[in-house]
């Protein structure tokens, strides 16, 4: 059995810790400023904040703006609150996902790490009460982060009726928006509990039904998760940016929640390895994980650029708007996490040598839950801060919580399973697993 290292938990710790005081700190200065402050920045970086000249538009615009860049600018903390809620809810339900195709393939090689899966997906409950802090505050208008739920845009008698959101409104309104993102996380976190108990039951009775019953929830935890991650995307993302529209998106979203899966698959394994608990764990299987980072990593850059490639040639203004207010007011972000998601992973893994080397897929595994941080950041904060959006207390605290979560309610986990799913039937096969090149 694994024991939680004190060091380790002790790291865990300091990270929650030093990630609610980076926050706090981070709140307190967010909150003590107002509409003078935003009136000051307004006044002199017109240019970021698409501030008309006022010879042409009257007091009572400007003011306007102003209360609007104030919301934006409040917005902030939830916002980074979001970003690693999102980022690492989504990473326990794509560990949930990716543990049902091992399962429904019946894939051999994956069942040593089948445990570090499961332990992955024991984060689902926590990531649920972190999503859920920050939805139901957009539809108790704490916060702002969602402008589709202002009321006049969609009322026909108000001055700032917006018909494109009206049209939308079947779908984009407060109570079903809720629910759904309710079925969402409550499927996710029963789904992956009974993915837990049907394999302690394996374990404890190997028989074919036993088997054949975590199989069939496999299918269950499979399509759940393909239609429900699709849905959640255009829910909790798209509709941060509601007049913008992608088909790709979806899967956009779910391949930014593998890859960064696997490399914490990768990271915990390698983990229980130096440990001593996992021993079966070789670099054949190292390899094979490393091959899913790797081409996931080249996925994700694939759907990124299609995306991109048809937006930019078809030229459509509600389409376009994307990209046009990341290349002006995130220049400096958007298109340079490019370098660390697509060339650095490919340049570096795309030797089969190199994904059995343990120092350097391990650093890979950083580097790639690093880059996918900053993806999901130029997901969320253009549209819910506007051109507030930077890398601050705000975003390192929030990160360093969830993170710090993860790491003491998965590794705690880990000490309550069973290294070595011995019950499964393909145990023998993944222990002997070789790679044949």
């Amino acid at each position: 059995m694994y024991t939680f290292s004190p060091k380790l938990k002790m790291a865990a710790i300091i990270l929650m810790v030093l990630g609610l005081i980076l926050f706090g700190v981070g709140f307190a200065l967010n909150s003590g400023n107002g509409i003078d402050y935003v009136k000051e920045e307004m006044a002199a970086n017109p240019e970021r904040f698409f501030v008309q000249d006022t010879a042409q538009h009257n007091a009572a615009d400007h003011d306007g703006h102003a209360e609007h860049l104030l919301h934006q600018y409040h917005n902030k903390p939830w916002a980074a609150l979001f970003i690693a809620a999102f980022l690492m809810t989504g990473v326990a339900a794509a560990a949930m996902f990716f543990l049902a195709i091992q399962h429904v393939a019946q894939a051999g090689w994956s069942v040593i790490v089948t445990r570090v899966m499961e332990a992955m997906t024991t984060f689902l409950p926590f990531g649920a009460i972190l999503m859920l802090i920050v939805l139901v505050a957009g539809v108790l208008d704490i916060n702002h982060m969602w402008h589709w739920m202002v009321d006049d845009l969609r009322n026909f008698d108000s001055p700032n009726f917006d018909h494109f959101l009206k049209t939308k409104e079947p779908w984009l309104n407060e109570p079903g928006w809720l629910i759904r993102s309710i079925i969402y996380l409550a499927g996710w976190v029963g789904i992956s509990w009974m993915l837990r108990r049907k394999s302690k039951i394996l374990d404890e009775n190997s028989t074919e039904k036993n088997y054949w019953s975590l199989y069939k929830w496999g299918v269950i935890a499979i399509v759940f998760f393909a239609l429900s991650s699709m849905a959640a995307s255009w829910d909790w993302i798209m509709s941060l940016d509601p007049h913008w529209y992608s088909t790709l998106f979806g899967w956009y979203v779910m391949v930014s929640y593998l890859v960064t899966a696997v490399a914490i698959m990768i990271l915990i394994a390698v983990h229980l390895k130096r440990q001593g608990v996992l021993p079966e764990f070789n670099d054949n299987h190292l390899h094979d994980l490393t091959k899913y980072l790797f081409g996931f990593s080249l996925l994700w850059g694939y759907l990124w650029l299609c995306q991109f490639l048809l937006i930019w040639y078809a030229n459509i203004p509600e389409e376009a708007v994307y990209f046009q207010q990341r290349e002006m007011q995130y220049d400096w972000s958007y298109y340079k996490m490019l370098v660390i998601n697509i060339a650095i992973p490919f340049l570096v893994l795309i030797s089969s040598s190199i994904k059995r080397n343990y120092t350097v897929v391990t650093i890979m595994a950083f580097v790639v839950i690093i880059g996918h941080w900053w993806d999901v950041f130029n997901q969320i904060m253009p549209g819910a801060t506007g051109p507030w959006g930077n890398f601050s207390l705000l975003e390192f605290g929030a990160l360093f919580f969830v993170i710090g979560l993860f790491i003491f309610v998965v590794m705690n986990a880990m000490t309550k399973l069973k290294p070595q799913p011995k019950g499964n039937p393909l145990y023998h096969e993944s222990k002997i697993y070789e790679y044949p090149f």
